[in-house]
């Protein structure tokens, strides 16, 4: 104990700069075939009319998980009502943390990351201090590897976020069955390839991957009835009790 009562009795907290903490969400859904993420246009400084990811500071009342809710509400109208199987928009999870010196102008800011993946249908609302909100393709923003060259710039490093939680996504989708958070139920085969494709950007073989699909015990189940289409009517799917796939439907 004479150890930990020198230490704090030379303790001087006023040596360590402060360090604010905050949360950004990336919520990832596929819209016409393409993989989408929400984004708010900034009202504020700094990078004022620039878009950036849903977020905030952590405010004293708030732990993580919390904080990811409410500022998501806040700024898009976007409700989750809690985490693991109860999350309402499909699926949210701590990605990582970011805390380089300078990812923020305005002091030493420590983030921690969600990502969250849904087919969320309703439309945002712009809220709280965000201009605007709206879907943004992948295809068309400054992620470098991801993205566009010539893309939409990014506020912060939300690039380099966005680009951590593509990768998260891209290798849940090898061994959990997560593909169907993006879908709502029933879901033919196809609409749930097409998942796959817009999340990996890689064009599927069908056969292999209905083959695939049906041979993993507990992925899909199906409803018994069928959907129509140009062809053969398609067989409807619901979600299976599994979480995990076995064998895992690996990339190309």
């Amino acid at each position: 104990m004479t150890g930990e009562t020198e230490f704090l009795a030379g303790y001087d907290p006023s040596r360590y700069p402060p360090v604010a903490v905050t949360v950004d969400v990336v919520l990832l859904t596929v819209r016409a075939g393409r993989l989408s993420v929400l984004l708010v246009e900034r009202r504020g400084h700094p990078f004022r009319g620039s878009w950036a990811l849903p977020g905030g500071f952590v405010e004293p009342e708030d732990d993580l998980d919390g904080a990811a809710r409410r500022e998501l509400a806040e700024e898009t109208g976007v409700l989750v009502s809690g985490f693991g199987e109860s999350v309402a928009l499909g699926h949210l999870e701590q990605l990582r943390s970011y805390g380089a010196p300078g990812r923020d102008p305005r002091m030493r800011v420590v983030s921690v990351a969600y990502v969250g993946f849904t087919s969320h249908n309703e439309p945002a609302v712009a809220g709280s201090d965000a201009a605007d909100v709206r879907l943004w393709a992948i295809d068309d923003l400054a992620i470098a590897g991801v993205g566009s060259d010539d893309g939409v710039p990014l506020a912060f490093d939300h690039a380099q976020i966005i680009a951590d939680a593509i990768e998260r996504s891209r290798a849940k989708l090898e061994y959990t069955t997560l593909a169907t958070a993006f879908l709502d139920e029933p879901f033919t085969l196809g609409e749930l390839r097409r998942v796959y494709e817009a999340v990996w950007g890689e064009t599927l073989h069908e056969g292999n991957f209905r083959r695939k699909v049906l041979s993993t015990p507990g992925f899909v189940e199906p409803t018994g009835r069928t959907a129509p289409t140009d062809g053969r009517p398609a067989a409807l799917y619901r979600r299976g009790r599994a979480t995990r796939l076995h064998p895992p439907i690996l990339r190309p």
